[in-house]
């Protein structure tokens, strides 16, 4: 792919173990502690360089980064100014910024418009707070250079060091990700609330605090005790890089290490955050036409009749889930996102094909009427009776448990063609994760635990923080186990959520396998498998005819997997930018903890004054139970499980899916076996986890069909043409202009919300004109006749 160009070093071989600790050590940093930061970079660089014996060639602008040691060593610099992380101005903002993001999160669960609140924006709030809190507020350190020139000796008085507790010196680098690292473990919670709400809402039990807020902290800490555990694999290894946080950990390093004036990449940063929050408001209220450009629909969009429901179908109506939206564009950068432009090149390809094969399925299905197909609308998602009318779910089952007189009064359900396909890939998606970790990665797994033992790691960055920090002993995570198992039986045994205790141990037995295969596949992919199909279906073979205990069983084995992966995520960052990690330990809790707390209050709150719009299927222009009710038809479609699996109706083929993607990959280990490498491709490198899940991907999780093409060609932009062919670029750029751009769209989408979207009044409609086709499609595609 690269070899061609000579000039360039491509970068790819197996990483090489150090056989000494990284030596870059405080006396480096003090030899060099009043030079500019570039010239901090540059200094260190070079003493690492030669301290390394040339293993690491830190200084090579034209390597071209491939496998996780060449962003370890060429990407991530190991600059460490050993400043102090936790300090009250840090713990402050921390508490400050992780209500906010918990808040934010939780109150657009019940909002008409989905704004994820996260990433680059928290960063940025976080930048700004942190630098008026040093600059505005009287600074220990200028006390203290004003007291030792008049002539001070020894200790500073107490008024200085008090003043210095709260305001050290100049807002720091350590500081300010502790801040969004704290943020984002409180807004872990808001996904677990969802139970409790829709308890509240939809059944007739008793909901207290005790349930709500020691279920949120036990699936926060249980999925964090097993992070602690899976170290070795999951963030020790140099492999394990966790492509999605490298735009958060540029753009943290950029702000502090890099000035506007000197630097080039920093000011690009500006100038496409500021870019891009001007643009966001053409297609996000504008201009939404710009969300869904579909050629074919503009060449065909006075079609009529069969005509007119078929181009729908295949090439638009994708912003309303009418539709695949097959090659159609979306220009709106609020769903494309730094998340998917920073996954590697690898996991491009395998959603570009997941997603093609997806296509052709979904067509296949509908147009040969496969299962019936053509009896019930096209791409549905929800469960539907025999005459293709919506399944009456809530009638079906009274105050939570199964009604099997109403039950034999409507029918059993069935499924759509496509929905049906899809929970199949899930699963095969899912059984593929577990085979493909064994199989080829095991001995892997095996060489970390013993690369830890003996205290020899082949990621420099670990190798520093071995040396120069405290680790967090093993048995701290192992106490965090014990206490949120605690606390989940204690919900389990005197709440009344209709989960058994037996199955709340089933649950955490599901979680804790699964949760090691897909940290170790996200840590190397930059994303992980959905597992909450797995978890659902169990519980309802499990648990039939008891949709809340679905939910709860979901919530501790599923969720639990969440927060693992996610935190995981988070403590690789620490590693990064070199943040202690006892801080990370202590951090991490207390905002697990706090958020907990938070998205409970906001929750009740919301619910008690809003219950009837809630519950509502249209609620209003400020509030939507939406959300909440897809969520509770989900649990309760599962609680039919076993009636679905002994009558057919298409489920039967669903569990199977678990055996089939095991299968495929234990076919592909034998394959790689005997035919290890075709020309210069390592078969190795085929990933069948990830096919299968994007192969199935659509009608289960991406209703807005037309940000994937958006994504791969965006993808591929950066990951194959910057990447290959131009590394400079790709390495000071890509990663901080496109945050840049998620930052700024979420700032547009934020203050949108408010202003007109009805997040804080009534909503504002932008009038109708042809590129904001209020009365059909935003892509123009034409309207079926009824």
């Amino acid at each position: 792919m690269a070899s061609s160009i000579s000039e360039k070093i491509t970068v790819g071989a197996p990483p090489v173990v150090e056989g000494k600790p990284d030596s870059t050590s405080n006396e480096t940093v003090n030899k060099i502690n009043s030079t500019t930061d570039d010239e901090k970079n540059s200094k260190l660089n070079a003493e690492i360089h030669s301290d390394s014996n040339g293993l690491y060639d830190t200084d090579n602008e034209d390597a071209i980064i491939i496998t996780g040691a060449d962003a370890a060593l060429h990407l991530l610099p190991m600059r460490d100014d050993h400043e102090t992380a936790l300090t009250f101005r840090s713990l402050f903002l921390a508490s400050i910024l992780s209500c906010f993001q918990a808040v934010m999160t939780q109150i657009y669960q019940f909002k008409p418009t989905q704004v994820t609140i996260g990433g680059t924006f928290i960063v940025l709030i976080a930048y700004f707070l942190g630098n008026a809190w040093a600059r505005f507020l009287p600074r220990g350190d200028h006390f203290e250079a004003k007291w030792r020139a008049q002539g001070g000796q020894g200790k500073p008085p107490k008024w200085i060091r008090a003043v210095s507790f709260f305001n050290h010196g100049p807002w720091n680098l350590k500081e300010h990700a502790v801040c969004a690292i704290t943020a984002t473990s409180a807004s872990q919670s808001s996904i677990t609330i969802t139970v409790f709400t829709a308890q509240d809402l939809f059944y007739d039990l008793p909901l207290s605090a005790t349930t709500i807020v020691l279920s949120v902290i036990s699936i926060g800490l249980f999925g964090y005790g097993l992070c602690g555990i899976m170290r070795p694999i999951a963030v020790w290894q140099v492999e394990s890089v966790y492509w999605s946080t490298l735009p958060t950990v540029k753009t943290l390093q950029g702000l502090h290490w890099q000035d506007v004036k000197s630097s080039k990449p920093l000011r690009f940063f500006w100038y496409a955050f500021g870019g891009m929050f001007f643009y966001e408001f053409l297609p996000a209220y504008i201009w939404p036409w710009l969300n869904s450009v579909s050629i074919p629909c503009l060449a065909a969009m006075h079609a009529t009749g069969a005509k007119a429901a078929t181009l729908t179908n295949v090439f638009g109506g994708s912003l309303n889930n009418e539709g695949l939206g097959l090659f159609t564009i979306s220009l709106d950068w609020q769903y494309i996102t730094s998340f998917q432009t920073s996954l590697p090149l690898k996991l491009q390809a395998h959603a570009a094909l997941g997603f093609f094969t997806c296509f052709l399925a979904m067509v296949g299905i509908y147009y040969s009427n496969t299962w019936d197909a053509k009896s019930q609308p096209f791409m549905s998602t929800q469960l539907r009776a025999e005459d293709g009318s919506k399944y009456p779910i809530a009638k079906v089952f009274t105050g939570g448990v199964l009604n099997k007189e109403t039950l034999a009064t409507y029918g059993i359900p069935t499924l759509t063609g496509s929905f049906a396909f899809a929970m199949f890939m899930a699963n095969a998606a899912i059984g593929a994760l577990v085979a493909h970790c064994f199989l080829f990665w095991g001995k892997d797994v095996v060489a970390a635990f013993k690369m830890a033992k003996t205290g020899v790691y082949d990621d420099r960055h670990h190798t520093h923080m071995a040396k120069h920090y405290k680790d967090t002993p093993w048995y701290w995570y192992v106490a965090v186990l014990v206490i949120s198992f605690v606390l989940g039986l204690v919900v389990v045994i005197r709440e009344n959520i209709t989960l058994p205790a037996w199955a709340y141990v089933v649950a955490l037995i599901l979680g804790s396998v699964v949760a090691p295969l897909s940290t170790v596949l996200y840590a190397r992919f930059g994303n992980g498998i959905a597992t909450n199909n797995l978890s659902k279906l169990m519980a309802g073979l499990i648990l039939p005819e008891r949709p809340i205990g679905n939910m709860y069983f979901a919530a501790w084995s599923h969720n639990v997997i969440n927060c693992a992966v996610t935190l995981s995520n988070d403590l690789k960052m620490g590693e990064y930018l070199k943040i202690p990690p006892r801080v990370m330990f202590l951090t991490q809790i207390y905002g697990t903890i706090l958020g907990g707390f938070v998205n409970y209050a906001v929750m009740i709150s919301i619910v008690t004054g809003n219950r009837a719009l809630l519950t509502d299927g249209n609620g209003n222009s400020a509030w939507s139970g939406a959300t909440i009710q897809s969520f509770n038809t989900n649990a309760t479609s599962w609680a039919l499980a076993s009636y679905l699996y002994r009558t057919g109706r298409k489920f039967e083929m669903v569990p199977l899916g678990l055996l089939i993607g095991a299968g495929i990959v234990a076919a592909h280990r034998l394959f790689n076996y005997f035919v290890p490498k075709i020309r210069k491709f390592d078969t190795a490198e085929i990933n069948f986890p990830q096919f299968l899940q994007y192969a199935g991907y659509i009608p289960y999780n991406q209703s807005q069909t037309c940000v994937l093409f958006s994504q791969i060609l965006a993808g591929f932009y950066v990951q194959y043409y910057l990447r290959n062919y131009k590394p400079r670029i790709f390495k000071d750029y890509s990663y901080l202009v496109t945050a840049a751009f998620d930052g700024a769209s979420l700032f547009a989408l934020f203050i949108l919300s408010f202003a007109v979207f009805g997040a804080g009044g009534p909503s504002v409609p932008f009038p109708t004109w042809w590129g904001n086709n209020a009365d059909g499609y935003p892509d123009l595609c034409p309207m079926p006749e009824e």
